[in-house]
């Protein structure tokens, strides 16, 4: 048996959560399906697949080898499709991904205007609030608010000037200790969101210092969603920290006030990121020159009102 059809059979079957999913996907029979797996197994050496009669999980060393059969698929599809060149029209199934917030409110927008115009493309957009490995998942391209480390991702950079800020109620703040510096925050109560740090957050030095500032805390909420924490903060639950384009509203409504906002780190930048050759993918390529231009208006947009929102505050 071929082994890139064998991987191809393998893959399915991850994605579809079954043999015999894989096998209506790729239009092979349950018995195929099974050799190919086997094939795969026998090949390497050491089981791949854990099966039950309803599910699959991957072994330790099947989760590895599935990364890896992610990785020479792709390229494999990329290396027709660069062949192809500016001849093959931007087709399939784009794979992104982004934070849920500046996926729903500022990402999808762009999308929705991209199926508009492209209409032989189809996206899936995962939003999640974690780094996803685009490589290893599968992921096209990655929006990013963040400083970005050295890696072999392809970044392109479309925005600016989003900054970490703490909020509270007025209501809160007027009933509770006032809060003049980072240190006054461990006597407080902390919503804490799993993106911003659960069990501490860090400002930058001060003046004449080169030691980051460190506030330990032990939160009174701690969510996995930036909503739950911007409704808690408005509620008058506590203090939060969040990024200035999720309390743009709360904050011009009057229902959160920004705090500590001579000691924030600096703005961070925003990016697409896209795996190294992918944007020789014509739906890549076509995405990225497409949504570049809209999103970098939106964050502009977006950091113009975040500074007259800190000088209302």
């Amino acid at each position: 048996m071929d082994r890139i059809e064998a991987m191809t059979v393998f893959i399915a079957a991850l994605v579809e959560g079954s043999l015999a999913g894989a096998g209506r996907r790729l239009g092979k029979s349950p018995a195929a399906v099974s050799r190919a797996i086997a094939f795969l197994e026998n090949h390497v050496g050491t089981e791949l697949l854990h099966r039950t009669t309803r599910t699959l999980k991957l072994s330790e060393a099947g989760e590895r080898y599935a990364a890896a059969c992610r990785r020479v698929l792709a390229d494999l599809l990329e290396a027709d499709l660069s062949a192809a060149g500016e001849k093959a029209a931007p087709r399939g199934t784009l794979t992104i991904t982004a934070p849920p917030i500046s996926g729903e409110e500022i990402l999808r927008p762009v999308i929705d205007a991209y199926i508009e115009a492209f209409p032989t493309v189809a996206v899936n957009l995962v939003l999640l609030d974690r780094h996803a490995n685009l490589v290893e998942e599968g992921i096209d391209v990655a929006l990013r608010v963040a400083h970005l480390p050295d890696s072999s991702l392809v970044a392109i950079k479309v925005g600016d000037g989003v900054k970490r800020v703490i909020v509270a109620s007025p209501r809160y703040l007027a009933d509770n200790p006032e809060i003049r510096e980072p240190a006054d925050l461990a006597r407080h109560r902390i919503i804490a969101n799993v993106t911003q740090g659960t069990e501490s957050w860090v400002f930058p030095p001060v003046e004449g210092s080169s030691i980051s500032r460190t506030v330990h805390f032990k939160p009174r909420l701690m969510v996995n969603s930036v909503r739950a924490a911007l409704a808690s903060a408005a509620e008058g639950h506590g203090v939060t920290r969040l990024f200035t384009y999720h309390v743009a509203e709360r904050v011009r409504d009057g229902s959160l006030k920004i705090i500590l906002r001579d000691t924030e780190h600096a703005a961070m930048p925003v990016h697409l990121l896209v795996p190294q050759g992918r944007l020789a993918v014509p739906k890549v390529r076509s995405f990225v020159d497409f949504a570049a231009p809209r999103l970098r208006a939106a964050f502009a947009r977006l950091s113009a009102e975040a500074g007259a929102l800190a000088e209302e505050s």
